[in-house]
């Protein structure tokens, strides 16, 4: 049996599912993220390219003050044209040791306040169809503004807070529309005891 006897065997399982990866590299290279391009081999044989966005893992951190509040930031975000509030929250850097220091630094340079505690509390791929995006969602309590915001040259942020109550309204009537802190928000909610 040749290869292409093997991949017509295979080409007609109804049950297999996966792409085979036969090649792989960066299309196109800019801050934050990368565009890969695979060449892929479907289920029924077909040789065909899937461009997808490649970025590091990221956190995204609902930090709490000592009182209740929210700690959030204001961001302008070019995509959409508008001023976006939510949860602060950024990629991973390779000198990070673990995914719960890079929650605190994220905290810190985009808010300027630092947290006695941080927990990991649910993990989702957001936007699996079209980009490797993995984003741990971290719980800061006893967040105070005790470190200096240091922005990347193309952040536009200011750190705002909110009550938790009129935040979880905010998301559930559609007035906060960014997708991470809509889903840590509820994930949180339904999850907390």
């Amino acid at each position: 049996m040749n290869d292409d006897d093997a991949d017509a065997g295979t080409a007609h399982d109804p049950d297999r599912l996966e792409w085979e990866t036969t090649d792989s590299r960066i299309d196109y290279s800019c801050p934050g993220f990368d565009i890969r391009m695979d060449d892929v081999r479907l289920p029924d044989g077909t040789k065909t390219e899937f461009h997808y966005v490649d970025e590091p893992p990221a956190v995204v951190i609902l930090p709490f003050t000592p009182d209740g509040d929210v700690v959030l930031v204001e961001e302008w975000r070019q995509a959409v044209d508008h001023v976006n509030r939510g949860l602060p929250a950024g990629g991973t850097e390779p000198e990070d040791d673990n995914l719960t220091t890079a929650a605190r630094r994220e905290l810190a340079e985009e808010t300027g306040y630092e947290a006695q505690s941080m927990e990991r509390f649910y993990v989702a791929e957001p936007a699996n169809g079209i980009a490797n995006s993995v984003h741990h969602y971290f719980v800061a309590r006893g967040c105070e503004p005790s470190a200096e915001q240091e922005l990347d040259f193309n952040e536009s942020i200011r750190p705002t807070r909110m009550g938790y109550e009129e935040l979880l309204a905010a998301v559930v009537d559609n007035e906060i529309r960014d997708g991470r802190t809509s889903l840590g928000v509820l994930q949180y909610e339904l999850a907390r005891p």
